[in-house]
């Protein structure tokens, strides 16, 4: 049976034929329609009353509370805080709810129940020399550079991270920049503190400094109040204004993504949490280089909100500018204990870094530390900026670097 036809009939099995309507419907006499009409005017004179009378009780009672603060619906200067009563007494504390923030205790009252902790795989530095095909980080970004070690058929991950299954397992930041974009941060950039020197090779001074830096950006303007006002840090440690840091976003497709263990402190525990060293010696280069990489992105730290970014935890920040020019190549961990003389291991991994430089407020660094703070994994080593690694020397950077335009020429690093 069709479902419409059936629908149909029974709703016409209701509704009378218009020779039905006129032998089955009788004309009422005159006094029952009186006394309809007469119980229909009464009941809509008793509702219209019952209104009037539950209006004027509103009203009442809206001019009894005017005057009661406690009443009046909250404000946009209000909008934001919590409010609680304290049991004790009949005062109302009211919290700003940033502030509240900023001085939570979160912590995990069992932190063994990370089960990534301890997973890093121990891969010791080696003398360069001795390393055979293992590509170092960072490198020349520019576009167009080619480094001259030859890594054969091993190529990067050009996917965006997220479909081979990667996640971010950490982020940290180092003083200055690891890599070197002409015109974007390289030599020619400042800071609070000036810059570094192009590399003369395995030569560079670090002076006094604690922790040796890179290379700075070019928007510092020590005229512009937003690059020299300080601000007041509650999570981030050792953090200046003006400043450029460089981002590290470790991913890797063995990591606990997904989970409240995904970011780890340090960042090995997070990128091998799920990789026994047992699987790990099966893994071909090209296998590694497909499962864990880095995202990279440079930002010079300003005192303006303009520039905030709610969430810097997932990754590099792809916004107008920001995220779209970008260099991908093979090469290592970075960090102050590898250098042109002594390499790293962990090797080779894919880097998409950011070629170019963005300004970032201070608060979207704080903020970006808070929420590491709230991870299960003690993430204050990370907290603070590391030192950057001198800029790997032509011989020991790959020459896969991906160009999907094709621009594929060697750059050079000295140029005037």
């Amino acid at each position: 049976m069709n479902p419409s036809t059936s629908i149909n009939e029974t709703f016409k099995d209701n509704i009378p034929t218009s020779s039905a309507s006129s032998s089955s419907f009788k004309k009422p006499n005159g006094d029952r329609t009186k006394n309809t009409l007469f119980c229909l005017v009464g009941g809509l004179t008793v509702t219209t009353l019952g209104l009037l009378v539950a209006t004027i009780v509103l009203i009442g009672m809206n001019n009894n509370t005017s005057n009661d603060q406690s009443a009046v619906a909250p404000s946009s200067t209000t909008k934001d805080t919590i409010t609680s009563d304290e049991s004790s007494s009949s005062s109302t504390t009211t919290i700003d709810l940033f502030d509240s923030k900023a001085t939570s205790n979160f912590f995990f009252s069992n932190p063994s129940d990370n089960v990534c902790s301890g997973a890093k795989l121990a891969l010791e530095n080696k003398l360069c020399a001795d390393l055979e095909v293992l590509p170092q980080a960072g490198a020349n970004v520019t576009k167009g550079y080619v480094g001259n070690m030859d890594v054969g058929d091993i190529k990067p991950n050009t996917k965006p991270f997220f479909q081979s299954n990667m996640c971010p397992v950490n982020v940290h930041w180092h003083l200055g920049t690891e890599h070197y974009s002409y015109g974007q941060f390289d030599e020619n950039g400042n800071g609070p503190h000036g810059n570094q020197d192009r590399p003369d090779w395995a030569n560079r001074n670090l002076g006094d400094k604690e922790v040796r830096d890179g290379f700075r950006c070019h928007h510092y303007d020590e005229e512009d109040t937003k690059f020299t006002t300080p601000f007041d840090w509650k999570h981030c440690e050792g953090m200046e204004v003006g400043e450029t840091y460089e981002v590290h976003w470790p991913h890797s497709a063995a990591g606990a993504c997904g989970t409240v263990n995904q970011y780890q402190t340090p960042f090995y525990d997070g990128v091998f949490c799920n990789l026994p060293m047992e699987t790990f010696s099966t893994l071909q280069a090209q296998d590694i280089s497909n499962a864990v990489g880095v995202h990279s992105q440079v930002f010079t730290i300003v005192n303006d909100e303009e520039y905030f970014y709610p969430d810097m935890m997932r990754g590099m920040i792809v916004d107008k500018d920001m995220g779209k020019d970008i260099h991908i190549y093979t090469g290592s961990t970075t960090g102050t204990s590898r250098d042109n003389q002594m390499c790293s291991q962990y090797a080779p991994v894919t880097w998409q870094v950011d070629r170019k430089c963005h300004m970032i407020s201070a608060s979207s660094f704080d903020k970006l530390c808070y929420d590491m703070k709230m991870q299960r994994s003690d993430m204050s080593d990370d907290l603070h900026a590391h030192g950057s690694r001198e800029l790997v020397h032509d011989d020991l950077a790959a020459n896969n670097q991906y160009y999907p335009d094709g621009d594929r020429k060697k750059r050079n690093l000295r140029r005037a």
